[in-house]
């Protein structure tokens, strides 16, 4: 008798689903399927991992030039920006290989926006009067721009927003749909010594992060308390998204469909 069967295993040709991962509808949805994280993110790529999602690194060639002042609500910034690099990066893909489109593209983009203290405020106003606007913070130009903002930031509070959009493949004109969600964090600073900002500008950890500090690295010396999710001030709100991904499964007909 030959035990031995001839016939050939196919395996899938993607499969983004890691062995750790919880056995939720999110995650059984996204076996087999081509998923792409259309950003070069190693802090979005690691905790999309440690979640048990690996997706296809694929950066937008978006250049994010949206003017911040045309929103009228500031909050849209970061979902306007994810939801044009989903898009740009879902076409590209479908026009190279239409036979090997994404089944899900995911963007993100993280803003650091400046906000009042909860409850205070320096500058006197009426019950109706609105609050002041906020005001993106960039990435600092260099080390004496990274104190300014950390100077700023000392014993205040910042707002950590993530937009995060994405692409899947539907029927109907234009062959895709795109949905997006945000996230907020408060960030709050403590009253630090000026010799710490001066080590840690001088650490050059900064630099090259959006409000000039890193929570997860050294920057989160200069942290004393957050309120809301710690995974968006590091650049990806995983529990937001999972549960973003299980509310659709239940409410979008085509979504993952085979």
């Amino acid at each position: 008798m030959n035990f031995f069967s001839s016939k050939k295993v196919e395996l899938p040709k993607h499969n983004p689903v890691l062995a750790h991962a919880l056995n939720i509808p999110a995650l059984q949805k996204l076996v087999g399927k081509r998923v792409i994280l259309a950003s070069n993110s190693p802090r979005r790529r690691e905790i999309l991992q440690t979640f048990g999602l690996a997706p296809e690194v694929i950066p937008s060639t978006f250049e994010e030039t949206l003017p911040f002042g045309g929103f009228q609500d500031v909050h849209e910034y970061p979902v306007a920006t994810a939801s044009q690099k989903a898009v740009e990066v879902y076409e590209r893909l479908v026009n190279q290989d239409p036979d090997d489109a994404p089944d899900l593209v995911i963007a993100a983009d993280t803003v650091v926006l400046t906000h009042p203290m909860p409850g205070l405020s320096s500058i006197p106003r009426f019950v109706d009067e609105a609050p002041p606007p906020q005001d993106i913070l960039e990435k600092p130009t260099d080390k004496e721009d990274n104190m300014r903002m950390l100077l700023d930031l000392n014993g205040g509070v910042c707002e950590v927003v993530t937009g995060v959009t994405i692409a899947f493949p539907v029927l109907e004109a234009p062959g895709y749909k795109i949905k997006s969600i945000e996230e907020r964090t408060l960030v709050y600073f403590a009253q630090n010594e000026e010799t710490l900002l001066e080590a840690y500008v001088e650490s050059g950890e900064g630099v090259d992060r959006a409000g000039g500090f890193a929570i997860q690295g050294r920057g989160g010396m200069l942290v004393s308390k957050i309120d809301g999710d710690y995974n968006n001030v590091v650049g990806f709100p995983a529990t937001s998204f999972f549960r973003f991904l299980d509310l659709l499964i239940e409410e979008e007909v085509d979504f993952l469909s085979d």
